[in-house]
């Protein structure tokens, strides 16, 4: 299983859900499985690729090939391990790779988790507004234009809105280079509109919503979810959490990956000869 985390953080934020993941796995007795959290390019630990290694700049400055480029990452480090598929778990601009990866490499996919997020690409003015962050990182080097991300706004959760979010929220954020920072933001205004890929998920799926998420709310995940026609989707809508549902309820978000994890090993046993 691979986390793929978040933006503007970095692998930290599936700690507590890793490790309730593993909690829950031995006390179901599944199949001893790897579990991963790697850092993007350009968060935490991961190198900031140079402009020339980012593909194809386009006239404003997105990255149109950088998604491509990071999923394709993603695949080989599964390949070298001697791995042949992966349950592929993505939160918010994590889903982008996971459904990547579904356009790019299907045959690595053992099972999906979509998890506050989307698989349409950014209309013009989130564009545009992805573009003038990362030109603020870069030119002022600074990290400023995103650490909104550790406030809670209006109608968010109550465990987005107590000091104890706040303060690790802040100190992910912190963590990060501006150059960093940047880079995934030209890397997801350059994204594609990968829409046309839920209808061809055939892996056994999840789709996880926080009810009080702004920016991927429950009736948009629900139709994400239901547009995945090719297969069995799983739905969890969580009360009382924002955007951030791994970190704001890691226990329930476990459960709903565990529960993936135990479908799809139970349909590979199914499989064998």
């Amino acid at each position: 299983m691979i986390l793929v985390h978040a933006f503007p953080v970095d692998h930290h934020m599936w700690d507590a859900c890793a490790a309730q993941i593993i909690k829950l796995a031995n006390a179901q007795r599944l199949d001893t499985f790897a579990l991963w959290a790697p850092d993007m390019p350009g968060a935490g630990d991961g190198p900031i690729p140079a402009v020339a290694d980012s593909g194809r700049i386009a006239a404003d400055g997105a990255y149109a090939d950088a998604l491509d480029l990071m999923t394709d990452a993603y695949a080989s480090l599964l390949r070298r391990a001697g791995y042949r598929k992966a349950v592929w778990v993505g939160l918010s601009m994590g889903g982008y790779v996971v459904m990547d990866m579904q356009r790019r490499h299907p045959d690595l996919i053992a099972g999906l988790a979509m998890c506050d997020t989307k698989a349409s690409a950014d209309d013009d003015t989130a564009r545009a507004n992805r573009l003038r962050i990362a030109d603020e990182c870069e030119h002022e080097r600074t990290i400023e234009p995103v650490m909104h991300f550790a406030q809670p706004q209006d109608g968010d959760s109550s465990i987005k809105r107590s000091d104890a979010f706040i303060k690790q929220m802040t100190a992910w954020i912190q963590a990060q280079s501006p150059e960093g920072i940047a880079w995934r933001q030209r890397m997801a205004a350059g994204r594609p509109d990968l829409g046309d890929q839920l209808a061809a998920v055939h892996a056994p799926a999840a789709v996880v919503s926080g009810e009080c998420d702004p920016s991927s709310p429950p009736e948009q995940m629900r139709a994400l979810a239901a547009a995945m026609t090719g297969t069995e989707v799983s739905f969890a809508q969580i009360p009382d959490c924002g955007h951030f549902s791994a970190v704001e309820h890691p226990d329930v978000v476990a459960e709903a990956l565990v529960n993936l994890m135990s479908r799809v090993q139970r349909l590979e046993c199914s499989e064998r000869p």
